[in-house]
């Protein structure tokens, strides 16, 4: 799938498009054993593009990728003293920028091993790598071998870019760790049945090979939803797949990973003689396999190979076919039989004869690109009639793009904060540039409704914030995203009255405020007002998110002298009556009760008694006004 993976389509054509015609804008392609890579403008004359020049010592060896960026992931020639050679073999990988800038140039090859055939670069920036490596005979004498010779085994490389020429391997499957053999007994890998083992290889199984060489892998794709990894091999006659998901050690052997098969085949195809299967050969040398991308009107998701010498009269074909996906990211199996499906679903049968190496690309209108090996590269329609050519071209792989994918701009998002408190604000910030492009243009377009380039926003709960960013001047789009986190909301602090105190529930600092203006030094739990009013506490809690709590009305207990003890509520504690004494020389007054959070809950004018027993048991405070001055102050325990 790496037309999804490495370029992610900007603007995709309708499927009920007329198959006639063409799809996207250029055909990039490497010539074989030359120094120039070209994007070709179908739709101009002159058709040239754009062109990359390499050096003349780094000839194109077989594979070139356009990947995000606009950046080529290449492979060219290269042989150390007394390293392996071979058809197919590479030893050297590039990434090139659009000016032809290498920035980076990582060589794998020595006298044990060797990076050939094809490469894929992966999202997130390494590169999958085929790899012969050398085994001995005496090896493949202990591996079960009928043979006593050199073996060129196969593995494949994961390297992570780590500097201008230098790699990581950050993981690795060797072919060697999955093999069996029902030769001897006495040797590695030997088992009773081949054919009850379809997820290993048989090392006796010579298919169309010689030693070393018996194997030859030289087809490489991903599945980033299934991550899962797709090859061919040239003398077997067929296309594999295995786990990625593994670690290194996984890879190994035979348990681990999303499949729980480790390293073995979870599924192979083409050719069920390879096995002890009965059945139809498919492949006639293969090449190129992949997996059709998910957005092809006829065959998305399914597998393709090159059929070289399999089609009508032994030319050369292109083969799809939908593997059993099991809905669980394995495949279907029935012991003793052939992995299905019996054939493929599309076969398109060419004119020529490409007897090795070449590819295809199936396009998300039913178009598909067939291209010749050292020949020509061609679009076709669904029903098989050319919609274009380019002649000479004379490279190994050949794909097609749309002019947004090409040109259209490298976006970016972040922001000022990634992790925040409810409702702050946080300024978001997106870029783009276009190195094909001459002073562009852009507008933005961000999911939360802005349309500033950096808007600032405030989350109250986690989000994804994706901005659209396009060039106007040739009306190309595309998207970044940038997540912001969101801490919990933090608990409002609850404000209690104890005697003449308040105190609020536990937090990490405080601030009080009495009527709505900070107190200067009142940053502890507990406070002691000197004077009546709101008050309020501002806490914060661990993740310095702060909160406020509701308005506390405090009401201390100073009383007038000349009637203090005069008088009287009783009793206390009381079941619901409170009787007053004392009242008779007040003449404008009133009584107010208030619950132990300073809620004022009654006010009635002044009494022989007032009923508590409508509320609930607790610490109630009454408060007694004559014109405006405070009499009584008293704290009342209702216990029904």
């Amino acid at each position: 799938m790496k037309q999804i993976i490495l370029f992610g389509f900007f603007t995709l054509f309708l499927v009920n498009l007329c198959n006639s015609q063409q799809w996207g804008l250029y055909t990039l392609y490497a010539t074989k054993n030359g120094t120039k890579a070209y994007l070709i403008d179908t739709a101009t004359t002159p058709a040239v593009y754009h062109e990359w020049t390499f050096s003349s010592s780094k000839k194109s060896a077989y594979s070139c990728y356009l990947i995000p960026g606009d950046t080529l992931v290449r492979t060219y020639q290269y042989q150390a003293s007394g390293g392996m050679s071979g058809g197919g073999v590479t030893g050297g990988v590039q990434k090139v920028l659009w000016d032809g800038t290498v920035v980076w140039d990582f060589q794998y090859n020595s006298s044990s091993y060797t990076i050939h055939h094809d490469i894929c670069p992966l999202p997130n920036g390494n590169v999958l790598m085929i790899s012969y490596e050398k085994k001995t005979s005496t090896q493949a004498t202990q591996a079960g071998s009928s043979s006593a010779s050199e073996y060129y085994a196969e593995k494949i490389i994961e390297v992570k870019p780590t500097g201008a020429t230098t790699g990581t391997i950050v993981w690795e499957w060797h072919l060697w760790d999955h093999l069996c053999q029902n030769y001897n007994s006495s040797k590695d890998n030997y088992v009773t049945s081949i054919l009850e083992h379809p997820e290993l290889l048989n090392i006796n199984y010579a298919g169309t090979g010689m030693l070393p060489d018996r194997w030859h892998m030289n087809g490489l794709d991903y599945n980033e939803e299934l991550d899962q990894i797709a090859l061919s091999m040239h003398f077997m006659n067929s296309l594999f797949v295995i786990d990625h998901s593994t670690s290194t050690a996984e890879a190994a052997g035979h348990t681990g990973g999303n499949s729980g098969k480790g390293g073995d085949f979870l599924y192979r195809w083409g050719n069920p003689a390879s096995y002890g299967a009965s059945g139809s050969a498919i492949f006639s040398t293969i090449h190129d396999a992949h997996w059709v991308s998910s957005d092809n009107p006829n065959y998305p998701d399914y597998l393709c190979g090159y059929n070289n010498n399999g089609g009508t009269g032994g030319k050369t074909a292109v083969d799809v076919w939908n593997p059993p996906y099991d809905g669980s990211g394995g495949y279907t199996y029935t012991a003793g039989t052939a992995y299905l499906p019996s054939t493929y679903a599309y076969q398109y049968n060419s004119t020529f004869t490409a007897n090795n190496e070449g590819n295809s690309q199936q396009l998300p209108n039913g178009n598909m690109i067939v291209n010749n090996a050292f020949g020509n590269i061609y679009e076709i329609n669904s029903a098989g009639t050319t919609l274009w050519t380019k002649s000479g071209a004379n490279s190994s792989h050949a794909y097609r793009f749309t002019k947004c994918e090409v040109r259209g701009p490298i976006v970016s998002a972040s922001s000022s904060e990634s992790q925040v408190c409810p409702g702050d604000p946080v300024t978001l910030s997106s870029s783009a540039y276009s190195v094909t492009e001459t002073s562009p243009t852009y507008s933005y377009t961000w999911s939360s409704g802005e349309t500033t380039q950096n808007p600032v926003v405030n989350p109250s709960e986690n989000t994804v914030y994706t901005v659209t960013i396009t060039n106007t001047a040739i009306d190309c789009s595309a998207t970044a995203s940038v997540s912001i986190n969101v801490y919990p909301e933090p608990a409002v602090p609850v404000v209690t009255q104890i005697g003449e105190e308040l105190n609020s529930t536990a937090a990490v600092s405080y601030q009080w405020y009495l009527d709505g203006s900070e107190i200067a030094g009142a940053t502890n739990q507990n406070y002691s007002p000197v004077e009546d009013g709101i008050y309020t506490v501002l806490t914060t809690d661990a993740n310095g998110c702060t909160a406020l709590s509701d308005d506390f009305s405090y009401i201390g207990s100073g009383i007038s002298d000349d009637l203090n003890g005069e008088l009287k509520a009783y009793p206390n504690p009381t079941t619901g009556m409170v009787y007053v004494e004392g009242t008779e020389n007040l003449n404008d007054a009133k009584i107010m009760v208030f619950d132990l959070f300073g809620k004022q809950i009654m006010t009635e004018n002044v009494a022989e008694y007032i009923d508590l027993s409508v509320f609930e048991n607790g610490v109630y405070y009454l408060i007694i006004e004559n014109k405006g001055e405070r009499v009584l102050y008293q704290k009342v325990v209702l216990m029904k």
